[in-house]
C-alpha cells in the first residue's frame, strides 16, 4: 500500500502558527502537494517538511554544526 505517512490538514493545523486555511491555501495554488481522499485532503509528511524548509529563512541546521 502507501509508504508514507499521511496529515490532514487539520494535524497541519495543529503545528506552531498554521491555521487550517493557511494548508488549504498552499493547496489551492498548489504550494504544497495534496493527495484527496475522500473529502479531505491528506499531504505526505515528507513533502510538507520539502515545503516547510524550502520556505524556511534560513538554511536547516543539522546536529552538531551549530558551535562548532
Amino acid at each position: 500500500m502507501l509508504s508514507k505517512p499521511f496529515l490532514t490538514t487539520q494535524v497541519i493545523a495543529g503545528l506552531p502558527k498554521i491555521r487550517e486555511q493557511t494548508a488549504c491555501g498552499w493547496i489551492g495554488r498548489l504550494d504544497l502537494q495534496a493527495v484527496k481522499l475522500g473529502r479531505e485532503f491528506q499531504e505526505a509528511e515528507p513533502e510538507l517538511k520539502v515545503f516547510v524548509d524550502a520556505h524556511a529563512t534560513r538554511a536547516p541546521t543539522t546536529r552538531g554544526e551549530a558551535g562548532e
